[in-house]
């Protein structure tokens, strides 16, 4: 007999989603969402004893967690992390990348190392980790899901400057999401990606104390206020799922509809 009321409690019980980044403030509670929806988390990220804590603290006794110390920027790092949790799980069914770097500065003045570093992390690591995972779920022909947590800055400017490195090197990844969804529909994966405004966190938190910032933002945004880190990861735990399942080679904003507004 089917437990369709365990299946509704828990959507994604047999699943393995590895949380990159996942340690992190968004990713962290990702991670807790998608292990309170039944799958097996891994989380990884630079540190990997703060992304064993992370998994730690999500392990229950219908779940496997583990925690994975990996670089996003170099290739055998991100191969020998997907290895490593296929070797001890079986495969991949969902991928959430969180890893993320901002560098803000005004174009005339912007360093261009640091300007490798943004799209090194942000776009050819993205398409680092993609390929991993993406060949890993071509291989076992069970299809997948994958979700980039991603920016309203990756589609459109602003005009007070300084996010040339960032807004770039998102529009690359929308484009990618958008590319390998037209690749790897045939193989039933799905690619997504989570465009986020401003949101509410420990970084944010020193800027919205500012009035006149917080008014700014708050005045651009039809619906008044910045987004809170939960409303964000909803929408990456949906796309990680069944729920969501004939949505590939989108964006989904979560920004209040700023990008409506502009």
């Amino acid at each position: 007999m089917v437990d369709t009321i365990g299946a509704l409690n828990k959507p994604l019980a047999g699943k393995r989603a590895l949380i990159a980044g996942g340690e992190g403030e968004i990713g962290s509670v990702i991670s807790a969402g998608i292990a309170a929806d039944g799958a097996d988390v891994a989380v990884a990220g630079l540190e990997k004893d703060k992304c064993q804590a992370v998994a730690d603290r999500l392990a229950t006794d219908g779940n496997r967690t583990a925690g994975y110390g990996f670089d996003i920027t170099d290739p055998s790092s991100v191969d020998g992390l997907v290895d490593e949790i296929v070797q001890d799980w079986g495969g991949i069914d969902i991928l959430v990348n969180c890893v993320g770097i901002l560098k803000v500065n005004m174009a005339e003045n912007f360093d261009a190392a640091e300007w490798r570093t943004v799209v090194d992390i942000n776009l050819t690591g993205a398409f680092l980790l993609t390929q991993a995972v993406g060949k890993a779920m071509i291989k076992t022909g069970e299809g997948g899901r994958i979700v980039h947590m991603t920016s309203v800055r990756g589609s459109i400017g602003l005009a007070i400057g300084g996010f040339s490195a960032y807004g770039a090197s998102k529009a690359g990844v929308h484009l990618l999401i958008k590319q390998l969804a037209s690749e790897w529909g045939k193989h039933q994966i799905s690619i997504n990606g989570v465009g986020s405004g401003f949101v509410r966190t420990a970084l944010s938190e020193a800027a919205l104390q500012n009035p006149d910032f917080a008014n700014m933002v708050a005045a651009r945004t039809p619906l008044g206020r910045v987004a809170e880190i939960q409303e964000v990861a909803n929408t990456a735990i949906y796309l990680a799922g069944a729920r969501s399942s004939f949505i590939t080679g989108q964006i989904l904003y979560v920004d209040g509809g700023l990008s409506a507004s502009q």
